[in-house]
């Protein structure tokens, strides 16, 4: 090439650079590319999350009162029992011998009290009749008493007569001796008589503190009745001691463990069997007592598992503790939760969820598409190609999106999600691409 020829090629490259740099300092700096959401109206709410646990509705860690060998446990774990299902038995050969010792005595203490109860009465009237026949015995002594005393007193005086006749001469001295014969008589036979009393007297005397007597039949009946209470309280018992030691089911469950097997010694009140109810199981959520005021009755809660990827569980809050925890600050919530395919296991670590504040037909933008400065929040929305800064005032907030309220954010405008540190008001944007807010 020819030093004019490579001079030429020299000018035409400066020139054509020279308007290059020309017509791109009339262009202006290059678009910023940027990627934009469209603000959705949806609704919005905010959640609390807490940490729980499941647990049956009911469960029962059963024991006997009773000690003694296990004859039989008759279920294992994972089974399924109803309620008064016989679950274990304890060995009650001693028992039940003493029980039919006291059964027997109690027979025999009946028999006593039919006896003295039966003969009582009988007693009472032979001693009521022998009173009785005593006061007859001396009221016939003190009769024949008084009549020797009549008699004795009329042969006394046809005695004297006939003596003070006899001097006169009108008495023979035979009838003399007759009168006085019927006289010393009559004084034999009312001594005879006077000597009955006593005996007579002593006799009722006997007769009626005989009927003493009855008091102590009643003693004894009262006696024989303690004692056939006593043996039939020892039936009772031992009854209980025997029933006591086989081991039911409390109600419908799954056997969730098995402590003992047969053979062993059980003593008193020493596990045997588990049972746990769930069909129906309880969330036990711990709450904070700054989370207090938004978890009540009656509210709606969610829940998952780790255990159970993928399924969401639906509630409600059936009841909240009136005091904390012990040794911490945190309240329990309850979830009542059916569970009739047992899907749902005791101790399983669950995630509750429950709605704090809710707002309907909201705004919403990414929460990425928000940005503070000292003014305050704002937005960047994209007018004719152009990046335009608008202060915006926040509502509800979560992970992902914000409410904005009163601004001139609309459904369908579009806001600049990601920012270029170079991004101003008025900037040039090339958009990458939009899509409705929380449409994921």
């Amino acid at each position: 090439m020819t030093g004019r020829a490579f001079a030429l090629a020299i000018a035409l490259t400066v020139g054509v650079a020279g308007c290059s740099k020309g017509q791109q300092a009339k262009l202006g700096p290059p678009p910023l590319a940027v990627d934009v959401s469209k603000a959705a109206q949806r609704d919005i709410a905010t959640y609390v999350t807490l940490d729980g646990q499941i647990a049956p509705l009911q469960e029962s860690t059963l024991s006997s009162p009773q000690s003694g060998t296990l004859s039989q446990v008759l279920v294992n774990e994972g089974e399924r029992v109803r309620e008064g299902q016989l679950l274990a038995r304890l060995d009650t050969a001693q028992l039940q011998a003493q029980l039919d010792a006291n059964v027997a005595a109690v027979a025999q203490s009946e028999a006593r009290l039919r006896s003295s109860a039966f003969q009582a009465p009988i007693s009472s009237q032979q001693y009521k009749s022998a009173v009785s026949q005593a006061e007859q015995n001396l009221q016939q002594a003190q009769n024949r008493v008084a009549t020797d005393v009549a008699a004795l007193k009329n042969a006394k005086l046809v005695y004297d007569s006939n003596l003070q006749l006899s001097t006169q001469g009108y008495v023979a001295k035979t009838a003399l001796e007759q009168s006085r014969a019927a006289f010393v008589a009559a004084e034999q036979e009312l001594h005879n008589a006077q000597q009955a009393i006593p005996p007579a007297e002593a006799a009722l005397a006997t007769a009626r503190s005989n009927t003493d007597q009855t008091k102590v039949d009643q003693a004894t009946i009262e006696t024989n009745r303690a004692a056939l209470e006593q043996a039939q309280a020892n039936v009772k018992l031992l009854q209980t001691q025997i029933a006591q030691s086989s081991i039911y089911a409390p109600f419908d469950g799954v056997v969730t463990q098995r402590l003992l097997d047969p053979g062993a010694y059980a003593g008193p009140n020493q596990p045997v069997v588990r049972v746990s109810q769930l069909d129906t199981v309880y969330i036990n959520a711990n709450v904070p007592d700054e989370d207090l005021g938004f978890i009540t009755p009656g509210k709606e809660a969610t829940f998952t598992s780790a255990s159970l990827p993928g399924r969401t569980f639906v509630g409600r809050i059936t009841d909240v503790n009136a005091t904390p925890t012990s040794g911490t600050l945190s309240y329990r919530a309850r979830i009542r939760q059916p569970n009739p395919d047992g899907t749902l296991r005791g101790g399983m670590l669950v995630s509750v969820r429950v709605r704090d504040q809710f707002h309907r037909n909201a705004i919403v933008v990414p929460r990425t598409a928000i940005f503070q400065t000292d003014q305050g929040p704002n937005v960047y929305t994209v007018v004719d190609g152009k990046a335009k800064l608008l202060p915006v005032h926040l509502g509800l907030q979560t992970d992902t999106l914000s409410e904005v309220v009163g601004s001139g954010v609309r459904p369908g405008t579009d806001v600049i999600t990601t920012r270029p540190d170079a991004l101003q008001n008025g900037s040039v944007v090339a958009v990458n691409g939009a899509a409705p807010a929380g449409a994921h």
